[in-house]
Order: C-alpha cells, then sequence, then structure tokens
C-alpha cells in the first residue's frame, strides 16, 4: 500500500492544479462508463479436485545424491527485516553479488560434471548466505538444452526438490522477449525460494548432451531477512509455537483481523494470494486476487497493483502463496493446506492510474482455490465492505468497514501519490475511499481486493491506514472503472477458440470442451532420443510411473482437447520398430504415411490446432532427426535455435501449424 498526501484526502477546497486533474480524470471516467454500459457482475468459481497440475511429484528426484561446489558468500551486512521501501509495497529480501559465478566462464570453471545415474552428465552448485531466513537464485542463462533437467533444494531437504525442464524454464524467459525486454534481467530465470541459508542448483543433462551446450552463470543471489514461509501447523504445536513467539512474517500491526476467526467471505478468502517477486533491487511481497471471468473457463486471471508489477520481466519471477493463513483462530502457525505456486505469470494488463495490473498465472491454481466474482456496478457511499490482504507478507488478514466517498489519485512520482477526494455527493473519483470499523491495510495489502456482499469491487493502491489514526484512509482502484479495459479478458463472450475466451481445461476426454485449450505435456526418452507428447494427463501420469526412461519435461504448449468448426486435427503416430511418435496436422501427410508405412500405427486424433496464425497462437517448429528418423517439436524460438546450432543431425522443417503458450 502506497502512502498517500493527507492534504489530497482531506482537502475541501481544490487548488487549480488539482482541479484540472480531477476534470481530466472525471472526463476519463465518464468515458469509460461509456464504453461499457452493461456491466456486469460474475459469480465465484472452485478449482475442482480433478483439475490436473503441472509440477507432479518425481521420485527419481532423489535417486542420486550429487556432491556440489559449493560457494560461500559471507556473512550478511545488509538489511535485516522487512522495510516498505518502495511505493508501499514490503520488501523482504535484497541481492547480493556471487563472485565465484559472475560469468558462464566462470561458472562452467566452478561446476564439477559427473555421471549420472542414468547414464548423463550431472553437476550442482550450492549457495550459503549466512543468516539468510531463505534464498532465491538468479539464473542468467545463455545457452540450455531443452532436454536439461533443472533441481532446485536445500541440502538438507534433496527429496523436496522442486523440478523444472530446461524447455519450460526457456518458455519463461522467451515471455519476457516478446514482451520487448532484452536485458540481462529478461534473461535471468529466478528460482524458487528455500527457508533456509542454503540453496542448491542441480543440472542434470540426458545421455549424449554436451556440458559445453551449458551457458550459464549466477551473477545475484536473493538474501531474505524474512522467511519465506512460517511453521506447518500440526496437532501437536499449534500452542507450543504460540508459547515460544515464534515471529510473524513482516509482523503486520496489533489491530489486524485474523482472517480466519470470521466467518465472512469464507470462500473469498481462497481466492487471495501471498506475493513474492524480484525486482533488481529486492524482493518485494504484495496481495493478490484470483478473479473468474463471464464463461467461467477456470482461466487464472489475478488481480493486483500497477505498482506492484508493471512488466513481464517482473511478472516471471512471481510466485504465489495460496491459504496462507492459520489453520485455527489466531494460531502462530501455517495451514497445513498451504501452496505455493513457483513459475511466474504472463501481463496482460497494466496501468498506472488507475492503479491495476491483471496477470494470467503460468501455474493451475491449486485445487480448492477460488476464482472470486466481481461486480462492475458502481459502489454507493456508505456501502459495507472488506478487505482481504497480507499486510507485510503475513498471514491473511481481514478488514472491515464503509466506502466513505471517491477520490482522485494521482502519482507523484516518488512512490507516493497524491488524492484529491470528491464533494459529500459526488462519487464521480477513479478510486473508492474506504474508512476501517476493525483492522486497517500496510505495505504488503497492496494489490489486495474489496469485496462488497462478497464480489469483487476494488483494488487496493495507497493509503494512510494505521492502527493508531482514527481518520486513516484506504484507496481502492474502482473496478468498474478498470473494467472496461479488463474486459477483453473477463468478459469475452464464449467464442470457440478466441484467445480472451479460452481456459484451463483437463485434457482431451477428461472434461475438456471445444472452447477451452488443455496443457500438452512433453517426454524426452533418455534411450531413444525422442520426444513424445499428451494432452491427457492420465495418460501422461501412466508414462511417468511406467516408463522411468521417459523424462518428463512439463508443459510444452497448449490445445484444444475437442474437436470444434475452427480447429484442426493433430494425428499421432506410434513407430512400432522404433517406439518414436510422429505427429501431424496435415490430412494429405497424414494419409501419406497411412499409405506408404506400414509401420506406423495411427493413434488418432489427440489434440485441436490451428494450421494458420491467429488468436494469439505461435507456431510449432518440426526437426527431422536424420540419424533416427524421429522428429522433434518445440514452440520456443531459443530452443530452436539452439537445435538448429548444436545438433547438426536434425533438419528443420521449419513451422508446421499453430498452438498456445498459455491456458
Amino acid at each position: 500500500m502506497r502512502t498517500e498526501f493527507l492534504h489530497g484526502v482531506r482537502a475541501v477546497g481544490r487548488a487549480v492544479a488539482f482541479g484540472a486533474v480531477v476534470a481530466t480524470l472525471s472526463t476519463g471516467f465518464a468515458q469509460a462508463q461509456k464504453v461499457a454500459p452493461n456491466l456486469l457482475r460474475v459469480d465465484a468459481l472452485v478449482q475442482p479436485d480433478t483439475t490436473p497440475e503441472e509440477f507432479v511429484r518425481l521420485k527419481r528426484a532423489s535417486a542420486q545424491p550429487v556432491a556440489p561446489s559449493v560457494i560461500q558468500l559471507g556473512e550478511w551486512a545488509g538489511l535485516k527485516s522487512a522495510s516498505v521501501k518502495r511505493e508501499g509495497v514490503t520488501q523482504i529480501g535484497a541481492p547480493r553479488a556471487s563472485a565465484a559465478t559472475t560469468h558462464a566462464e566462470q561458472t562452467r570453471a566452478v561446476l564439477q560434471w559427473q555421471t549420472s545415474a542414468r547414464g548423463g552428465q550431472i553437476a550442482a552448485l550450492s549457495f550459503e548466505s549466512s543468516g539468510a531466513l531463505g534464498m532465491r537464485l538468479g539464473v542468467l542463462i545463455d545457452k540450455l538444452p531443452g532436454s536439461a533437467l533443472l533441481r532446485v533444494y536445500s541440502q538438507n531437504a534433496r527429496d523436496d526438490a522442486f523440478e523444472i525442464a530446461g524447455q519450460r524454464v526457456l518458455q519463461v524467459l522467451e515471455n519476457n522477449r516478446l514482451a520487448g525486454d532484452t536485458s540481462d534481467a529478461a534473461r535471468t530465470w529466478w528460482t524458487p525460494g528455500s527457508d533456509a541459508d542454503e540453496l542448491t542448483l542441480e543440472i542434470e543433462l540426458p545421455p549424449g548432451t554436451l556440458t559445453s551446450s551449458v551457458q550459464l552463470s549466477v551473477p545475484s543471489v536473493l538474501h531474505f531477512f524474512e522467511a519465506l514461509s512460517r511453521p506447518v501447523a500440526n496437532d501437536d504445536d499449534h500452542d507450543a509455537a504460540a508459547e515460544q513467539g515464534i515471529a510473524k512474517i513482516g509482523e503486520a500491526s496489533f489491530c489486524e483481523q485474523d482472517a480466519t476467526c470470521s466467518s465472512d467471505l469464507v470462500s473469498q478468502r481462497n481466492a487471495v494470494a501471498r506475493m513474492v517477486f524480484v525486482e533488481s533491487d529486492g524482493a518485494y511481497a504484495c496481495t493478490g486476487t484470483l478473479v473468474n471471468d463471464a464463461t467461467s473457463s477456470a482461466t487464472p486471471y489475478f488481480l493486483t497493483a500497477h505498482h506492484c508489477i508493471e512488466t513481464q520481466t517482473v511478472a516471471s519471477t512471481l510466485q504465489t502463496y495460496w491459504f496462507y493463513r492459520s489453520p485455527t483462530c489466531n494460531a502462530s502457525t501455517l495451514s497445513p493446506a498451504s501452496r505455493i505456486l513457483k513459475n511466474g505469470a504472463t501481463l496482460l494488463y497494466s496501468a498506472e492510474s488507475p492503479d491495476v495490473t491483471l496477470l494470467r498465472l503460468n501455474d493451475t491454481p491449486p485445487a480448492g482455490a477460488v476464482f472470486a466474482g466481481w461486480d462492475a456496478a458502481s459502489m454507493s457511499r456508505s456501502a459495507a465492505v472488506i478487505g482481504l490482504h497480507h499486510p507485510r507478507g503475513d498471514l491473511l488478514k481481514l478488514s472491515s468497514g464503509a466506502i466513505d466517498g471517491a477520490t482522485t489519485c494521482t502519482p507523484t512520482g516518488t512512490g507516493n501519490v497524491s488524492c484529491v477526494s470528491s464533494s459529500a455527493t459526488s462519487m464521480s473519483g477513479t478510486y473508492y475511499r474506504v474508512k476501517w470499523s476493525t483492522g486497517t491495510t500496510e505495505g504488503g495489502s497492496s494489490g489486495s481486493g474489496l469485496f462488497f456482499n462478497g464480489a469483487l469491487t476494488g483494488i487496493l493502491s495507497s493509503g494512510t491506514g494505521s492502527c493508531f489514526a482514527n481518520q486513516a484512509y484506504t484507496n481502492y482502484a474502482r473496478f468498474d472503472v478498470v473494467y472496461p479495459a479488463l474486459k477483453k479478458w473477463l468478459a469475452a463472450a464464449p467464442e470457440t477458440g478466441s484467445e480472451t475466451g479460452s481456459g484451463a481445461g483437463t485434457g482431451a476426454g477428461t472434461g475438456s470442451t471445444a472452447s477451452t485449450r488443455s496443457a500438452v505435456y512433453r517426454f524426452y526418452n533418455i534411450k531413444s532420443g525422442a520426444h513424445f507428447y499428451t494432452i491427457s494427463a492420465g495418460e501422461r501420469d501412466f508414462v511417468i510411473q511406467t516408463y522411468p526412461e521417459y523424462q518428463y519435461e512439463n508443459v510444452a504448449f497448449y490445445a484444444y482437447g475437442q474437436a470444434s468448426p475452427s480447429k484442426d486435427a493433430v494425428y499421432r503416430f506410434y513407430n512400432s520398430q522404433t517406439g518414436a511418435h510422429f505427429y501431424t496436422i496435415n490430412a494429405d501427410e497424414r494419409d501419406f504415411v497411412v499409405q506408404t508405412y506400414p509401420a506406423f500405427r495411427l493413434e488418432g486424433p489427440v489434440w485441436y490446432a490451428q494450421k494458420a496464425e491467429g488468436n494469439g497462437s505461435t507456431p510449432i517448429f518440426r526437426f527431422y532427426n536424420t540419424r533416427t528418423g524421429a522428429h522433434f517439436y518445440t514452440v520456443n524460438a531459443a530452443e530452436r535455435d539452439f537445435v538448429i546450432s548444436e545438433y547438426k543431425d536434425f533438419q528443420y522443417e521449419g513451422p508446421v501449424y499453430h498452438v498456445w503458450t498459455s491456458q
């Protein structure tokens, strides 16, 4: 929550300069109202238990401990506790340089490659930052094989390693490039965080992949001086933790109300997530809300404030903490139901005034998460409202109060805002001014939602909230004002194949519809060198459990699980001689293979895509391996270029059809 100039809220008269600003924004507000005359109210949606997740538990993650090269960063001499440093968001970590791994050449010299249990190469780097309550590593990627596996873990918890394929990391960085950022920051993948003062990055290459194909460095490490998560509750430690005074994350102010204690907005609590993201000068915490769309497509749209996240590069660093609250009223431990999504987000829209950002999470929200309903109608003065937020990064809190009028707020360029309230009879400002009767808002609350009758109606931007101020106010960007800009995503007509109406499906035969997109999962056969793709989460899990030679490489792209007039079938063949699979959208090529190659068994349409570009699609590039006769497919331009430069046996065949890189 940013600081608001008090004279802005309390001014009764209007200075000439402020009057001009108010007139301009009021005109914009009136125009916005004309853009979307048919305002909507959308109900909430609950994520079902059957929704497949991308990052599944893999038994092999703990198969072979690796002796890492240890990078000692020494004692920490920086900040020791959270501070509201940048535009009111709470800073919880700061970067420190790693001199031993600043450049790719240095990192290559430090990596100690050894033969893996599966016949490839494996190496690890362990970073230690004394006194850290958590760490993240900034991995600058120059070159990375798509079939490399990266694991992130603490040495004392390798069984809990987060595993991601190189191709998935390249997808995240490709989003930054497509957004126009070619800086080193855009080419840096920030690992998930640990809850310790040590963090290990492990790299495994499949057999036949040269170690020289890995060119990366770790020039910067994030040192967290506030814990990334709290002790998880169990039946025995609730009272003990309270007696020991276990520190809260961020130490929210004394008047904040534990959201678990209230029966209000029980469902909406599951729509709110604590945010942790990385800027050039550190790690920060804010709050965001998962929101539904008019078609209930389960697309993970996520609302927060512009002053929290305003660029794609920062969005790619986002981790969201779900069900991040106490298990029982005023407990000092974290609910065991809490979950963390670690794969960032795609920036869809961001505006400085009104202060709002719309993201689409790159991960599937956990089962039980709620896509909050919203109300795009104008709220009246004195309407009773509730705020759900994570003040200073703490466990979920609930504040209750009423709309006390409208304000028009403008950024000052110094990280604060100047707000001018409307007259006693006018509600034409672009922000709701809220006065609290219980609780308040603080740094870290920024971006959180304001709820009226259970529906989201505002996004927290700034204020003077304090447990000690009787006349403190909080300003929320009005949802009815920002709705026209968000309408293309949140109120899109259910058109088949529409970029704005598509959502996360569950795979062919498992609940997807013609208007929803599903993840296509990728595997690499370490014995044959061929890749396998499936849209079925059930088939994916069967392959993981049954065929250890198939290396799971996460989501490759998104396609449609059912036929529609605007999409073409992609056909899959199985080569009974080599065990490889072949995919084509071309019916003539399908018929040619059927007639010419009896070893290729047609397995029917497996998903649906587009022959031509459009609807937010991206080309899928095809290669032919002249040595094995297998084909390889990728949507990532960086991986395409890597294969062209590194694998001379792969003959590039160009784009073959179009798919999507998001739900």
